[in-house]
């Protein structure tokens, strides 16, 4: 189909070459006719030299009014040879003795020329004129057009097509950086295939006036979308518009791209968090039945050893699928945002002393070392959210920290802020991990196939904590070992 049209478009381009040179042709034809039947009649009539120079002069005015300043040229030259041959002495030779009839026909030709010359700028000042309207309109018609486009589809191929019917050019191609895709059509060479993808390359445009082909960056405010060569007749400024609209037609068409995706995104999160709201609360009743069952046999007594340890694996499971289930839950509110956030006066040393009872604890309370730097720390804050905080940051400290080392648990204040750590002397976490290990399911390949966990429990310090405007972050190298962080904004205390 392309190429159909290219082949329309090379034979259109060669009719109106030849139809403009026929019609030329048929100026000249008809000025010099003009001047001819004025001289037979003049001739033959006895016309005076003055009435003679007058009609040439208004015929030459009018060549120069339609056709342009070369045509009334010729035409006026023929004039002048026309009077020195038949109405100046010597009749019939190209001889002028007197010096009176020199200057006669040199003001003549003078004046035809400067009339011809003003007429003819006249004359192309119009016809620019109206060239650019007719850009302009070409300009609001391909502006019009492209917000039609199809914007689930690539814009190059829809964009290419319309500036080639519209302008009615040789060829177009267009290169869109961001699928890194050329798209052509028109007469273009062998060798001219990624014309377009050249010029983003060699990141600047340029008019090639030889080939008739012009080169412009297809670029918004900010960046290089990628490039465009067209192959016309063309004002440069029109080519730059061109560019400018491409650039708008690329950016709509990523801009849709973004909101497709996320929205996709947003589907797909409003799905998973609907599935585990529904099965955290599907499997909390049968593991408190197991629980219960589990806890009443170990009260009931009566069991060798090797039952008792069967029943406390099943005991100490249950909990843990218990556990993962409330986060999974909390996970699921919030994503919906039902999250409350009370907040009370808070004591510091007595909530990590709390949480020494929470089995992700209980086994590493003797590593613990507490520092509050300051005492104001015991002031309004989220108890249950750092409650959750840190018996997380805690429990990741059990499974990666070297056996025996410390774990250190700072507080702070600092500007209005509640700044909590959580040190461990162990694994280092990779640069490339210290933003992903708090997306959901996310865990550091070194380490997921070695130490149990499901990659939930960050993601829910993550969100909890930016819920309340605050924010998290690890530090980690070999030497000084890995540092997780937690800042909450901290009101001031109200006095009753």
């Amino acid at each position: 189909m392309i190429e159909t049209a290219a082949m329309e478009d090379r034979i259109g381009l060669r009719w109106i070459n030849a139809s403009a040179t026929s019609r030329h042709m048929l100026q000249n034809l008809v000025a010099w006719t003009c001047i001819a039947l004025i001289t037979y009649c003049g001739f033959e009539l006895h016309v005076k030299l003055l009435a003679v120079s007058s009609l040439y002069l208004l015929v030459i005015v009018a060549v120069a009014s339609l056709c342009g300043f070369w045509q009334a040229s010729l035409t006026s030259i023929l004039a002048v040879a026309c009077l020195d041959y038949f109405f100046m002495p010597p009749i019939f030779r190209f001889n002028i003795d007197d010096m009176q009839d020199w200057v006669a026909l040199g003001a003549f030709e003078i004046t035809t020329l400067v009339i011809s010359r003003l007429s003819a700028k006249e004359l192309f000042s119009a016809r620019e004129a109206t060239f650019h309207r007719l850009g302009m309109e070409k300009l609001y018609e391909l502006s019009r057009n492209s917000l039609l486009l199809d914007l689930h589809q690539p814009p190059g191929p829809q964009l290419a097509v319309l500036i080639h019917r519209i302008f009615g050019l040789r060829a177009v191609a267009l290169f869109d950086k961001t699928s890194d895709r050329q798209d052509r059509i028109g007469d273009w060479g062998p060798d001219e295939q990624n014309l377009a993808q050249e010029c983003w390359i060699r990141g600047a445009g340029l008019d090639d006036t030889w080939t008739g082909t012009s080169y412009r960056i297809v670029q918004d405010a900010s960046e290089s979308l990628g490039a465009m060569a067209v192959r016309g007749e063309l004002n440069p400024l029109i080519v730059d518009a061109l560019a400018s609209l491409s650039a708008i037609a690329f950016d709509r068409h990523r801009s849709f791209e973004n909101e497709e995706r996320a929205d996709e995104s947003k589907k797909s999160e409003q799905l998973r968090t609907a599935v585990m709201d529904s099965l955290g609360h599907e499997l909390k009743t049968p593991l408190a039945t197991v629980q219960t069952a589990s806890s009443g046999l170990l009260e009931l007594g009566g069991l060798n050893d090797s039952q008792f340890e069967l029943v406390k694996l099943i005991d100490d499971e249950t909990l843990r699928l218990s556990e993962l289930c409330t986060k999974l839950l909390l996970t699921a509110k919030l994503e919906s945002r039902q999250v409350e956030q009370p907040e009370g006066e808070l004591d510091f040393e007595v909530l990590v002393s709390e949480l020494f009872s929470m089995p992700a604890v209980k086994e590493i309370k003797h590593r613990i070392d507490i520092r509050v730097d300051d005492s104001t720390v015991a002031a309004l804050a989220d108890r249950s959210l750092l409650a959750m905080v840190l018996t997380q940051y805690l429990d990741n400290a059990r499974k990666y920290s070297t056996p025996g080392t410390p774990i250190k648990i700072n507080a702070r204040m600092n500007r209005g802020e509640l700044i909590v750590s959580v040190h461990n002397q162990g694994s280092k976490v990779r640069i490339e991990d210290r933003e992903r290990i708090f997306d959901r399911f996310y865990r550091t390949p070194d380490l997921a196939d070695s130490v149990p966990g499901t990659g939930i429990g960050l993601s829910i310090v993550k969100k909890a904590v930016e819920a309340r405007r605050g924010h998290v972050w690890v530090v980690s190298n070999e030497i000084e070992g890995t540092t997780f962080f937690l800042s909450l904004p901290v009101p001031e205390r109200r006095e009753h």
